[in-house]
C-alpha cells in the first residue's frame, strides 16, 4: 500500500482568500484503469509547484480535472473557490499545454487579437507579447515560428487573461536547452509578481530549479508532497563516486551498506547508507582516484519513490 509523504504543506492561510487549487479525493477511470485514485491537494496563492511522475502516473488527467476538460469519476475541484470551468469564464485561470491548435496563416499579433476578442478584459496584447519573450517576432506567421517560439506564444495567449493560476503541462516540449531556460525565465519573472504556477514536467532540473514545492505522483497517487529539500531527504544514504580501472562490481555491491553500483566505463557510483567507509575503502584498499560524496538528488529520490511501477 502506497502511503503520501507529506513535508511541510502549506496550511489554509487566515485570509479571505481561498486556495488556488482545492481538490479533494479525486478519482478517475478509464474502463478497468484506474488512472487517479484518491488525490487530494491544495495549492495556496503564489506558490509555483512542480508536478512529477512517470508516464502514465496520472499527471495529465489530474491536470484535466482541475481544467474542467475532464469529469472526476468521484471528488471535487475548486479554483480559487469556483468550479474550473467557472474561473476559466472569470479568467481566473489558464493553461499552457503540450499541444493546441494554432492557426499557421495569421500572424503571432494576429492570433494574441483574435485570442482576447474572447475575454471581456484583458491585458494589452503588447504587454503579454514582452513577458512571453516574442515581441520581435509579433508579425510572422505561426506556422514559420519554430516549436518553442509557438510554446511562447501558448504562454502569451494564457497571460491575456491575467489569471491567478497558470497551468503548464509539460511546457517545454520540443524546446532546445536554450529554449528552455528562456522560456523558464519568463515564467519565474511573472511568478516573481505574484501569479500562481503548478506545472507538469519530465525535466527533473526545471522542478529543482523554479518549483517552491514538489507535488509527486505514481499509480495515480500522491506518493510525496513537500519543499525540493524536502523532497530529497526522503532517500536515504549518498552517492560516492570514483574512478576504479578494473574494479569488481560484485566486490563493491557487498560493500556494508552498500544499496546499488553504477558503472560507466571506469567511472563508479556507489549509493551507501554509509558514505564514510565506503570513501575509506575506496581510499585505502583501492586504487581509486577523484572520489567524490554527494548527496542524493531528485532524480535517485524520483527513481526510488517510482521504482514498483506506473499506471498505464
Amino acid at each position: 500500500m502506497e502511503s503520501t509523504q507529506l513535508l511541510g504543506r502549506p496550511a489554509d492561510p487566515a485570509s479571505a482568500l481561498p486556495f488556488a487549487v482545492d481538490a479533494t479525493a479525486l478519482r478517475k477511470s478509464f474502463g478497468s484503469v484506474r488512472a487517479v485514485e484518491h488525490v487530494t491537494l491544495q495549492v495556496s496563492p503564489g506558490e509555483v509547484v512542480a508536478f512529477l511522475g512517470p508516464n502514465g502516473a496520472g499527471k495529465t488527467t489530474t491536470i484535466d480535472m482541475l481544467l474542467g476538460l475532464a469529469q472526476p469519476d468521484s471528488g471535487t475541484v475548486r479554483i480559487y473557490g469556483e468550479s474550473p470551468r467557472a474561473a476559466i469564464a472569470h479568467g481566473l485561470v489558464s493553461a499552457v499545454l503540450q499541444t493546441g491548435g494554432l492557426l499557421p496563416d495569421i500572424s503571432v499579433r494576429e492570433t494574441l487579437d483574435l485570442t482576447a476578442g474572447l475575454f471581456a478584459d484583458t491585458r494589452p496584447v503588447a504587454e503579454v507579447l514582452e513577458r512571453a519573450g516574442i515581441a520581435e517576432i509579433a508579425d510572422r506567421r505561426v506556422g514559420l515560428c519554430s516549436g518553442g517560439q509557438q510554446q511562447r506564444l501558448r504562454f502569451a495567449m494564457a497571460l491575456l487573461s491575467d489569471p491567478g493560476l497558470l497551468i503548464l503541462d509539460e511546457p517545454t516540449t520540443g524546446m532546445d536547452v536554450a529554449g528552455r531556460r528562456s522560456f523558464w525565465n519568463a515564467i519565474r519573472a511573472d511568478a516573481a509578481r505574484g501569479r500562481t504556477v503548478l506545472f507538469a514536467t519530465h525535466h527533473l532540473d526545471e522542478a529543482d530549479e523554479y518549483a517552491d514545492r514538489i507535488i509527486l505522483m505514481n499509480r495515480g497517487r500522491i506518493v510525496a508532497d513537500g519543499s525540493t529539500a524536502d523532497i530529497k531527504g526522503l532517500a536515504s544514504g549518498r552517492a560516492v563516486s570514483a574512478t576504479l580501472p578494473g574494479a569488481d562490481p560484485v566486490a563493491l555491491v557487498t560493500l556494508p551498506g552498500v544499496d546499488s553500483v553504477e558503472a560507466l566505463g571506469d567511472r563508479y557510483t556507489i549509493h551507501t547508507r554509509d558514505s564514510d567507509a565506503v570513501a575509506r575503502h575506496l581510499l585505502t584498499r583501492t586504487e581509486a582516484r577523484d572520489v567524490e560524496i554527494a548527496a542524493q538528488t531528485l532524480e535517485s529520490v524520483f527513481l526510488a519513490l517510482t521504482s514498483e511501477g506506473t499506471a498505464s
